[in-house]
């Protein structure tokens, strides 16, 4: 290929994952105008100027916040982002969590750094103050987990050889998540259901309108007497007020998240950490390979995995010729593609076509090439929203 692809990055990737990109075919840096994709981390692009030249986004975490999502969607680009891939760090930091809650760690701590003269004095005040920061074992305790995608499922797996028993709440639960959760975690019918149940509650879902506020007044009251209430997923999941007013009122016992904020600065069994879910050198450079992988395929091969707006779909070629079509999904749109490739006597090879929502997705291998009059008449079609030419440098 003559000219390279332009990935635009706005943050700091993993160099092992912009090492996927080939020199030869890519041209990756922080400053480039007209780029092909964008990866980004944490940078808000909500009021950014996206230029028309973007064909993919790709995020190197699991929550899209940051991405105008419904923006992209309308110009038929995919957003992507690699969920999974910080699974096992954001696991690890649930169990220090509960760990952290279970033997008051950080007011021990606390204690600790305040302790003052000699060691025998020191010694006396320890054995004196420690009956203060008695705490629980995991062991036979019952964890409660909201959300049973790649990270809730690996908790589980984790808590279960801790010991602990484990309930289950997602109704959105694939197929592919069922079979690799774990006959050992229990069902719950209901979010009520499982906070009746649980001594730890931890919540691995992602920020929609319906899951905004998810655990608030109501359901903290439901929840057990004594319970330790995790959040690690988003902030806005959780009402921090109708929680404090839990553990004022000592019916919760702790509440640890990833979310400082300014109503829970200073409040006494309260840890909040600084963000620090996927915030490990493992899952910065697993997420970031995952996003650049996935960028290429979609670039030089229209193949779609990850996304958070469009349908999976991923098409072996057979041919060198390749047409992707982004559309509204309405009837008749292939119909209509389709009848537009035979009018110019193109012959379809292959065709595979997916839905997601409001969003259609197909991929076409012809036996010849497709000229550029003929793309923009398919581009013409009402509802469709993009389409892109991709042959093969080398015929197959």
């Amino acid at each position: 290929m003559s000219t390279p692809y332009r990935i635009l990055t706005l943050n700091k990737i993993s160099a092992q994952g912009l090492k996927r990109f080939p020199a030869a075919t890519y041209q990756v840096a922080p400053d480039l105008a007209e780029p092909d994709a964008i990866l980004v981390r944490s940078q808000v692009m909500h009021d950014m100027d996206i230029p028309v030249s973007v064909k993919a986004i790709a995020r190197a975490g699991a929550g899209t916040n940051n991405v105008p999502v419904a923006k992209m969607s309308a110009r038929g680009v995919p957003v992507f982002n690699a969920a999974g891939a910080n699974a096992n760090a954001v696991k690890e930091l649930v169990v220090a969590g509960m760990l952290l809650a279970a033997r008051n760690i950080v007011p021990a701590l606390k204690f600790v750094e305040g302790l003052a003269g000699d060691d025998a004095l020191m010694h006396k005040q320890v054995e004196d103050g420690k009956k203060h920061f008695a705490g629980i074992e995991l062991r036979d305790r019952t964890l409660g987990i909201i959300g049973l995608g790649a990270i809730g499922r690996q908790v589980a797996e984790t808590a279960l050889n801790l010991g602990m028993h484990v309930y289950g709440f997602d109704p959105e639960i694939t197929v592919e998540g069922a079979w690799s959760l774990s006959s050992r975690v229990k069902k719950a019918q209901s979010i009520e259901e499982l906070l009746k149940h649980s001594d730890f509650v931890t919540l691995h879902v992602p920020l929609l309108p319906a899951t905004r506020g998810l655990i608030n007044e109501a359901r903290v009251k439901t929840m057990k007497s004594g319970a330790v209430l995790l959040n690690f997923s988003r902030d806005a999941i959780v009402d921090s007020d109708a929680v404090l007013v839990g553990l004022h009122e000592k019916h919760l016992r702790a509440y640890v998240c990833d979310f400082p904020a300014q109503n829970l600065q200073g409040q006494a069994r309260v840890v909040t950490l600084p963000h620090l879910g996927a915030s490990t050198e493992e899952a910065e450079e697993n997420c970031a390979v995952m996003v650049a992988d996935q960028v290429r395929e979609y670039l030089e091969h229209g193949n779609i995995t990850n996304t958070v707006n469009f349908p999976t779909l991923v098409m072996p070629r057979e041919s060198a010729y390749r047409l992707a079509v982004a559309n509204a999904n309405v009837p008749n749109m292939l119909g209509q593609i389709s009848s537009t490739l035979a009018a110019a006597g193109i012959n379809i090879h292959t065709m595979m076509n997916k839905s997601r929502g409001e969003m259609a997705y197909t991929l076409v291998d012809t036996d010849s090439s497709v000229p550029d009059e003929l793309i923009e008449k398919i581009s013409a079609i009402s509802g469709v929203l993009m389409v892109r030419n991709l042959p093969l440098s080398v015929k197959i």
